[in-house]
């Protein structure tokens, strides 16, 4: 790392839930991911996967592995991810964002597909404990990236930040077929995100990724987008950011994922 007291801000697509048992360049990648980080003290993690009225971060000590989908085989329901929880960085977490404040989970939640179908792959010995962060639905995307900006402080304490979402997801336009030639609306919303990385124009990513019909079609809905714009936020002072993944999956979910550091 170019910082070594600074841990790294991941952004992962995630695709489908089948990415957890998958063996190809995408999950390669991911352990690639697991071999070259600094080995963190704790993991937050946002998914697109846990909407909520409020801001909520899991407080409970072990867990559960919550598998929020249907329709797939019995070895992905079979799969569990029994990483610890942190209390003590939950606790944190809440006692220092105050706007907006941020409920302490103890019953309700712990980690859906869009945490472990990732975190398996880069730690697969699910020792290291791991907090999920809730999406308040409520709140518009300036809100989400000024969250981020507020979770920055965890690099510094060895708390490795990440998220997991996609930049384009568009289940209308899907094709199952994984290799199926991508919509141009994906190709075209994709690159636009990418280039606006480079060249650090948070302003745009937060504030316009609607305001043409490639990124209304590419996001419908918002849950895949926020994520991203969390962890925009949590890296706004970072001094490289590159991808480290790209691939459009199944011609309307890109698989494009970054790292800050």
């Amino acid at each position: 790392m170019n910082n070594p007291t600074k841990m790294p801000v991941l952004f992962i697509g995630h695709g489908s839930p089948m990415n957890a048992l998958a063996s190809n360049d995408y999950t390669r990648m991911l352990n690639s991911l697991g071999q070259t980080l600094t080995v963190p003290k704790a993991i937050l993690m946002i998914s697109a996967h846990w909407m909520t009225k409020g801001t909520w971060v899991t407080a409970m000590p072990k867990p559960r592995t919550i598998h929020d989908f249907g329709g797939f085989p019995k070895a992905l329901f079979d799969v569990q991810y029994p990483a610890p929880g942190s209390p003590e960085l939950a606790r944190r977490i809440s006692e220092t964002i105050t706007n907006p404040k941020i409920g302490e989970d103890l019953h309700e939640w712990g980690f859906d597909h869009g945490t472990w179908s990732i975190l398996r792959h880069i730690y697969p010995k699910a020792d290291i404990p791991v907090v999920q962060l809730s999406l308040d639905m409520t709140k518009p995307a300036s809100s989400h990236y000024e969250l981020g900006r507020q979770l920055a402080f965890l690099r510094d304490e060895n708390i490795l930040v990440m998220a997991s979402g996609n930049i384009v997801h568009n289940l209308r336009f899907i094709e199952w077929d994984e290799k199926s030639k991508p919509h141009s609306f994906a190709v075209e919303f994709d690159q636009w995100v990418q280039e606006n990385i480079e060249a650090r124009k948070d302003e745009e990513l937060v504030k316009y990724y609607l305001d043409h019909k490639d990124g209304q079609l590419s996001n419908p809905t918002q849950d895949h987008y926020y994520p991203f714009l969390v962890m925009l936020g949590a890296a706004h002072d970072s001094h490289e950011v590159k991808t480290i993944y790209s691939e459009i999956q199944n011609a309307s979910i890109s698989m494009r994922s970054f790292m800050w550091s």
